[in-house]
């Protein structure tokens, strides 16, 4: 009730000081003139004290109990004073003000006859001496005063709806703006890259084979100028790409929200808090733009649609996982459209192995969650790759491609899996792109060499063999992923970012191959390939295919023991909203659709 009342505008403060100076003025009346009341001093004085505060906070709860109550009680106390004293009908004036000044939608209609009319005519009747025409005049003006008043407050207040209205559109359109051309911006720098830089880097290693193939001299030497003026251009072209970098990209994550954050409060009026919860640690720039976009879109919607006067922002740090919260006071609903901009952050966090989830009910807000997996990067986030392969052509072509990636760096290469042994102790790469069929050591015999001594290691297997059983004992070996050399360089490079940030992949084509053969086979390969919680009972195929992660396991659990989301999330340190968003994970991938069946269908797969 008293935030109500902290959101009061200056005509209403205005009409409760009317209020308590009329309540003043007949109080200290009734102690000069008390001798001339047949009621008790004190059952009067209680009685205008009634009249002052029961319709005020009526007012405040309801506005059909106010009118009831301000007529009864108020229109009481003058049909008894004007019953001793005439002229005391006057002291119905201020109630018949308020009465009009605080109409809703078409209640005057009955309002307006009730205090004209029925006041003035029971007053009449209590004191047959007052004129009834002039009274009735008397009140009926006060009431004309007061919805004069009602109407200059609303206008105010549309006025008022107005301008937020337009401050939001224009913070709406700012940011669309925004995202606009940084979309813009990140989809010609994607262009140029991955056309006119794979296109050099094609050219440069074409000229180089030429140059080694030249008897002429002067041949060689047009070559050498051919090739330093293309390596010129491509880093000319490089230097572009970095200056198409959006000024967020260039700021650490928990300032670029901040910035946003403050922003948008100031120019939507609205208040915008920020928490940073755990150490902070350097993201990847997709992953960054990620949680700035996210932010962007759930503010704008929760004003624009939620009509929220606060968010709560909360950015965690977790060992595993990067999470972005924003929670707000809005009219929430119970069911959620989604749109383009909702769409677009999902898309944005899948690419990344992330997701967006959204909790909302009928007056009771929005939580919307992002969250990404933690990229097992150096601090620098470049990714230090070597390759392995026996032909040096494809070790060139392959270097010169990857490096032309900003967050990749080549830091060796090797000719056969014994020389990638030896030169892990010393350059300990972060992924290793091996080959199988190479003399000395084969792929897979170097790659169970790796992962033994050194198990933090990517290594993605990179050959032309198809075969389902070459696959198979890669991945038994310990391989991270298993790519066929026919596919895209651009495709190459995003497959190795998901396996530096933990994921495990497998060529489209021998993963079909995989399916074609005995199901159980293929579980208990697959087991091998991508083992789950340990926790689960290893005979389970089905703990298996439902992919759950460590914490969706452990809110699995406690939901199997009959906890609420508040009871888990003050469990495990986590907001309802966040517990919410891992059920409704869970609930997904078990193909579910409340605990009740989870459980079921947990029970069934042995998971609990």
């Amino acid at each position: 009730m008293f935030d109500i009342v902290k959101q009061w505008k200056w005509y209403d403060w205005a009409m409760l000081l009317l209020r308590m100076v009329a309540c003043i003025s007949l109080i200290l009346t009734f102690i000069e003139l008390r001798d001339q009341f047949t009621l008790a001093l004190w059952v009067v004085v209680l009685w205008e004290l009634a009249a002052f505060s029961v319709p005020w906070l009526c007012l405040l709860l309801n506005h059909k109990a106010y009118w009831v109550t301000e007529t009864v009680i108020s229109g009481g106390i003058s049909i008894y004073l004007t019953s001793i004293f005439p002229a005391a009908y006057l002291s119905f004036i201020v109630p018949a003000f308020l009465m009009a000044a605080n109409s809703s939608g078409i209640a005057y209609r009955w309002t307006g006859p009730v205090t004209i009319v029925l006041i003035p005519l029971l007053i009449k009747l209590y004191a047959p001496s007052t004129n009834l025409i002039l009274m009735m005049v008397h009140v009926a003006l006060a009431f004309a005063f007061g919805f004069a008043f009602h109407l200059l407050m609303v206008n105010h207040r549309q006025n008022e709806i107005i301008r937020t209205q337009n401050t939001v559109l224009e913070q709406y359109l700012s940011q669309v703006e925004r995202v606009t051309l940084l979309e813009e911006r990140e989809r010609l720098s994607k262009e140029l890259h991955d056309t006119m830089g794979h296109t050099y880097t094609a050219v440069i290693m074409g000229l180089e084979s030429l140059r080694s193939t030249a008897a002429d001299a002067a041949a060689q030497h047009k070559l050498s100028d051919l090739l330093e003026l293309t390596r010129t251009s491509l880093d000319e072209i490089r230097g572009y790409l970095h200056e198409l970098d959006s000024p967020q990209e260039q700021l650490p994550l928990v300032q670029s929200l901040r910035q946003a954050a403050e922003e948008f409060g100031r120019n939507a009026g609205v208040k915008v808090g920020l928490r940073v919860l755990g150490d902070e640690y350097q993201i990847s720039r997709q992953a960054k733009m990620t949680f700035y976009r996210c932010l962007q879109e759930s503010l704008t919607n929760s004003v624009r649609h939620g009509h929220a006067t606060r968010m709560d922002v909360l950015l965690q740090f977790e060992l595993q996982q990067t999470r972005l919260e924003i929670q707000d006071n809005g009219r929430g609903t119970a069911r959620i459209q989604e749109g383009f901009g909702l769409s677009a952050m999902k898309e944005r966090a899948s690419r990344l192995q992330g997701q967006v989830s959204i909790h909302s009910d009928s007056e009771e807000g929005t939580v919307v969650t992002c969250s990404l997996p933690r990229a097992l990067k150096p601090a620098d986030d470049v990714i230090k790759l070597m390759l392995v392969d026996n032909e040096p052509f494809v070790r060139d072509s392959l270097g010169m491609i990857l490096e032309s990636e900003r967050d990749f760096e080549v830091v060796g290469r090797a000719e056969h899996g014994l020389d990638a042994v030896n030169m892990c102790e010393e350059l300990q790469p972060h992924l290793i792109l091996m080959d199988l069929e190479m003399p000395v050591m084969d792929g897979i015999t170097a790659t169970q060499s790796i992962k033994q001594r050194w198990p933090s290691i990517k290594v993605v297997i990179l050959t032309t063999f198809e075969q389902k059983g070459k696959a198979v004992q890669a991945m038994r070996s310990g391989a991270d992923g298993y790519l066929l050399k026919t596919m895209e360089p651009r495709e190459l490079a995003e497959h190795i970012r998901i396996v530096i940030r933990g994921g495990t992949l497998m060529d489209p084509s021998i993963s079909a191959k995989l399916f074609e053969g005995d199901a159980s086979d293929f579980l208990e390969e697959k087991t091998v390939i991508a083992p789950l919680d340990t926790s689960a009972p290893e005979s389970s195929p089905l703990r298996v295919l439902y992919d759950l992660t460590p914490r969706e396991m452990e809110i699995l659990q406690h939901l199997s023991k009959g906890m609420r989301y508040k009871s888990i999330a003050m469990k495990l340190y986590l907001s309802d909203g966040t517990v919410r968003n891992y059920a409704s994970a869970l609930y997904a991938k078990m193909g579910v659709r409340n605990r009740e069946e989870a459980i079921e269908a947990a029970n069934k797969a042995g998971l609990i």
